[in-house]
């Protein structure tokens, strides 16, 4: 099954082998358009699984403020989701 993240019109992420936390669809660093991300300021922190790491999407000429998230040190038992990005604030998620 693939899963893709689109937002504005524009696809960001790919992918066959994403991981589902919480109901959300973690993608491998690989699978994403690098281009589309910009840094952020942004931190939260999930009991188990960590700090999390935000970026802001640039898609379509606008950008969606830390609308994608990755743990970049995950606590261990989230440690299969090291660096992998999910998505939300209106990026749409669907499978393919």
């Amino acid at each position: 099954m693939t899963v893709v993240a689109r937002w504005n019109g524009e696809e960001i992420a790919r992918s066959d082998d994403t991981v589902v936390v919480e109901g959300n669809h973690y993608f491998p660093p690989s699978d994403v358009a690098r281009s589309s991300l910009v840094p952020s300021e942004r931190t939260s922190v999930c009991p188990w699984k960590g700090t999390a790491q935000y970026h802001s999407v640039n898609a379509g000429g606008a950008i969606n403020a830390d609308a994608a998230w990755y743990y970049p040190d995950p606590k261990p038992d989230a440690a299969h989701i090291k660096n992998h990005i999910a998505f939300w604030n209106g990026v749409e998620v669907s499978q393919e």
